[in-house]
């Protein structure tokens, strides 16, 4: 079953976790999740991972008065942001939230789980 694995940080910490040069914790944290990464590749359990650009430069498309509209930037102001994700292929949920979990042990941030809705989808 496929889950994707969204995480989450403070918008007021974005600026300093993409700072030219990242803390020695920032360090820390982004090692611990390439080691999982390497890990769940390995076991053929994670499909694809990728980092978000900043919130500032995201395009928000939404329907205003009857019409389609672009604007740049989020479509609100958020305390928290989305700035990764993962896809991964797993036995069941038990296995996404053992993931997510130590996700979160190395990065410190909440991640949402869903599950991607495909030929194995179960509610």
């Amino acid at each position: 079953m496929k889950y994707l694995l969204l995480a989450y940080t403070p918008a007021a910490a974005w600026d300093a976790a993409t700072a030219d040069v990242p803390s020695e914790e920032a360090l820390a944290a982004f090692a611990a999740y390439q080691k999982l990464e390497q890990e769940l590749l390995a076991s053929g359990e994670l499909v694809t991972t990728e980092g978000l650009g900043h919130p500032a430069v995201s395009t928000t498309v939404r329907r205003d008065g009857g019409k389609v509209v672009a604007t740049d930037g989020p479509f609100a102001e958020l305390k928290e942001v989305l700035a990764s994700f993962a896809v991964i292929d797993v036995a069941g949920k038990e296995r996404a939230v053992e993931i997510a979990a130590r996700i979160v042990e190395a990065l410190g941030e909440p991640i949402e789980i869903r599950p991607i809705m495909g030929e194995d989808f179960a509610a």
